[in-house]
């Protein structure tokens, strides 16, 4: 739910805007140098001045590492630790990433500021199809090259010859977005460090029996040929009969239909009803509802399979949808997730008639062996028409699995690979306190960790041939080959000379390395001083798309290999979404780049990315639609506010530029508001009064200390409970309607009739006095409070107040001062006497009050 302050508007069209003028900082200042802030104040805010050299300088002085945690005098003996969600290292970061990262960050330097020993490591994915698939389109077009042109040395060289030209955009983006990580930490999970822990977490659960190697039914991209995860499958809804381009055809391919043909039977036939008559060669058993009285007569006998002459038997079970079609189901289990469960349950064969490439296989016959797959669906069709047995075809409603990384459509094939057996560790979890409810869907089946790529951490599993010998053995696994050569020998009591190895071609799933993410990043299966004082972490906090693919399998590695859960605490924030409510996707053209509202973009500039061509013409005509007049800059400030403006709990965001708009009008009101500050300070910098000192008070002085610490007390209150949208409200209703409304106008009053008064002169200079130091006060302390939300205008503002500040020296930077707390202001707390609705009415008759006093002088 967005707060209050930001203009609404029913399109973005309405939103107005005009180019506002950037103001560079031009001072010769090196890279990491303090910048230099005695320089005259802008007359106006701009994000490229007020952004300009405080990441390197932070980053130089090492302020977000934990170390500087010693050099504190606010310091605690507390620790706050957590991983960024590491993202795929093929592309650049999108607007839900910047949505992690803002509230991420604004924990993490609330937490600094408190005193606590804070980590907060920064990571990367290997993203293995991901990466691959970039990188064999980069080959394609540099150089017309296929991978299987090249060696796997060969192309794993082109890869991390890409990575690391292309592989820092995302460090780029994060240092942009002023995330206060600690660099020196970062971590890569393909780092030979975490590749170890990857190797030593397979090896540990195959000795545990917790991974094992059979034949599954898996997600199968033909396209890609490797098993995908369920995260790369996006279902596509279709209404009825629809024409889609599938890669690999020239032609468009029908789907939305429902067939219906008939299996011969004694004294008649049975007509089956099916969305995929191509894998009717598969078929092994025709099913029916036990209940459905149209079959009664059907159970326990055989139906004859028409190009086969197999005799397939007719089963019941209580798993058939009587409404479906004609109720009666073809079973295929080697094609079919339903149909491999009903397999299992009444102890069918499976027959794999598609292959991994897409083409049907040797049991179809010679007259379709080596047929694509959506090919051999026509020549099946007429075929069966042929026969004299195709009974009818019908639009028919249905969900498409489709391949998000290839666009290719999802095959499920019978394959032999490595699965982790989820129950027994989601058992383990339940029994050190993790919520069931919670892991329970990723507990149902057994997860698929192989993928047929050449980019990943390779299955560190062997198969075994003994001396003198032909026969393939079978697994073992180690952690090195060595390891694995003296485990097969011990197996088959046999010299380790007398084994020969073959490693495994496969890779591992990127979820599974990215499932050790919490402890491999502080250096385990070592026990360094890392991860015995930052393990297990603060908090996770992440997406809630995330909840089954990641922070499941997080809490059942973790909890297996270290005995702990991984964190403490999850906190899971929405989704961002467009203006129109849609997920941000390559394929709809909304996915948009952070920097493009930091930094503004044109409607001619549009980001290629890894985006191939199809998909950038999709985007450049969608962002022609969305943003006619392309996207002001906004600045990182603003975008980050905004982002945190929203209830993160709860409903989708959709973030419109009309927001982020709202929050750069507020980093220019704060702007005005220290340029008027430093002028009622003067040229003179000595010290404001402490606020221990400033006495007497005017009524309106009380009013906004009152204010001031009512508004430190509800930061406090939202931050320990993670509701940063009352935070940034909290904060803007204060400088903006009660500092800036109110009392900024009672302290022009003072100022503009102190000559007027010069009767009383020396009440007038100790009013003016009091008026600046409270004013100084106001406007430091909620500077300090913004801090995390907006790192660089607060660093910017708050070095200038510096020379007025009373009392002993502060931190270098803003982001190590102690972050404002009610206990510390207990001098303003007996100045909190309003009730809400009291305070509106002062509210109110204070404004009154300075008119009035402004007509009677």
């Amino acid at each position: 739910m967005l707060n209050f302050f930001f203009l609404q508007t029913a399109e973005e069209d309405a939103v107005k805007w005009s180019e506002k003028q950037k103001i560079e900082y031009t001072a010769n200042t090196p890279p990491g140098a303090k910048k230099d802030t005695t320089l005259l104040l802008p007359s106006q805010y701009s994000p490229e001045y007020v952004e300009s050299s405080w990441y390197q300088w932070w980053e130089k002085e090492g302020f977000f590492s934990p170390e500087q945690h010693e050099r504190l005098s606010h310091s605690v003996d507390q620790t706050f630790s957590l991983c960024i969600p590491p993202p795929n290292v093929t592309g650049t970061l999108h607007l839900g990433h910047a949505l992690t990262v803002a509230v991420e960050d604004a924990l993490v330097r609330w937490r600094r500021m408190q005193g606590h020993r804070v980590l907060w490591v920064p990571g990367c994915d290997h993203a293995g199809i991901a990466t691959q698939t970039v990188v064999e389109r980069r080959l394609l077009r540099a150089h017309g090259k296929h991978r299987q042109d090249l060696t796997r040395q060969e192309f794993l060289q082109e890869v991390w010859k890409w990575k690391n030209e292309k592989g820092e955009e995302i460090y780029h983006q994060l240092r942009r977005l002023g995330a206060s990580l600690d660099w020196r930490r970062a971590c890569f999970t393909m780092d030979p460090d975490f590749s170890k822990a990857v190797t030593e977490a397979f090896v540990r659960l195959c000795d545990s029996g917790l991974i094992h190697r059979s034949e599954g039914l898996v997600n199968w991209s033909c396209a890609l040929e490797s098993a995908i995860s369920d995260i790369e499958v996006d279902s596509k809804e279709l209404s009825g009969q629809t024409m889609l381009s599938v890669p690999g055809y020239e032609n468009k391919v029908e789907f939305g239909t429902m067939l219906t043909f008939a299996y011969p039977i004694e004294d008649g036939e049975v007509a089956v009803s099916t969305t995929r008559p191509e894998t009717m060669l598969g078929d092994v058993a025709v099913a029916v509802h036990p209940e459905d009285p149209r079959y009664q007569a059907l159970h326990g006998k055989q139906c004859r399979h028409p190009f086969t002459d197999r005799l397939l038997p007719i089963i019941t079970d209580s798993m058939v949808d009587i409404e479906l079609g004609t109720g009666v189901v073809k079973v295929t289990p080697a094609h079919d997730h339903t149909d491999f469960l009903l397999s299992q349950r009444h102890s069918l064969p499976r027959v794999t008639v598609i292959g991994g490439d897409g083409t049907m296989t040797h049991p179809c016959g010679e007259w379709l062996k080596g047929v694509k797959r959506f090919d051999a669906r026509q020549l099946v069709v007429d075929a069966l028409a042929e026969k004299k047995l195709l009974r009818g075809k019908q639009s028919h409603a249905m969900t498409l699995p489709i391949c998000s990384r290839s666009g290719d459509i999802i095959e499920p094939l019978l394959k032999k690979q490595w699965f982790v057996r989820c129950d027994k560790m989601a058992e383990k979890a339940i029994q050190v306190g993790y919520c069931a409810m919670f892991i329970f869907r990723s507990t149902l089946i057994d997860w698929c960790i192989s993928r047929q790529l050449w980019w990943g951490h390779q299955v560190p599993a062997y198969q075994v041939e003994l001396l003198n010998s032909t026969d393939k053995q079978e697994w073992v696994w180690g952690r090195s080959e060595d390891e694995a050569r003296q485990r097969a020998a011990v197996k088959y009591g046999v010299k380790p000379e007398a084994v020969t190895l073959t490693q495994d071609p496969d890779v591992l799933d990127t979820w599974f390395s990215s499932g050790l993410f919490p402890f491999a990043m502080l250096g385990w299966p070592e026990q360094t001083a890392d991860l015995q004082r930052f393990y297990p972490t603060s908090i996770l906090e992440t997406g809630s798309d995330l909840i089954f693919f990641w922070v499941a399998r997080m809490v059942m590695l973790g909890t297996e290999l270290t005995g702990q859960l991984p964190f403490k605490q999850v906190l899971l924030h929405s989704l961002v979404r467009d203006k129109y409510g849609r997920k941000m996707s390559k394929s709809l053209g909304n996915v948009i780049d952070p920097l493009d509202f930091i930094h503004g973009v044109s409607l001619e500039v549009v980001k290629e990315g890894n985006l191939d061509p199809r998909e950038q013409l999709v985007a450049m005509e969608a962002q022609r639609k969305d943003f006619p007049k392309g996207i002001p800059q906004c600045g990182t400030d603003a975008l980050r506010f905004a982002l945190c403006s929203h209830k993160i709990q709860g409903e989708d965001i959709s973030l419109s530029v009309s927001e982020v708009l709202s929050c750069r009008n507020f980093c220019n009101k704060m702007w005005q508001t220290l340029r008027f500050t430093l002028g009622v300070l003067g040229d003179n910098t000595t010290p404001v009064m402490t606020l221990e000192e400033l006495t007497p008070l005017s009524s309106m002085d009380r009013w906004i200390c009152s204010r001031l610490y009512s508004t430190v007390a509800q930061c406090e209150q939202a931050f320990e409970a993670y509701e940063l949208h009352t935070v940034t409200s909290a904060l803007y209703s204060f400088w903006v309607h009660s500092l800036c409304d109110v009392y900024l106008e009672y302290v022009k009053h003072v100022l503009v009739h102190q000559d007027e008064r010069a009767a009383v002169q020396a009440e007038t200079e100790g009013s003016v006095q009091v008026a600046s130091s409270v004013l100084y006060h106001c406007v430091s302390t909620s500077l300090a409070l913004l801090s995390p939300f907006m790192p660089f205008i607060t660093e910017e503002l708050w070095q200038r107040l510096q020379p007025f500040r009373p009392g002993a020296a502060a931190q270098a930077s803003l982001c190590l001062q102690p972050y404002p707390c009610s206990s510390q202001l207990v001098g303003l707390q007996l100045l909190n006497f309003l009730t809400t609705t009291t305070s509106v009415f002062l509210h109110q008759f204070f404004i009154m009050e300075i008119f009035a006093a402004v007509f009677c002088l």
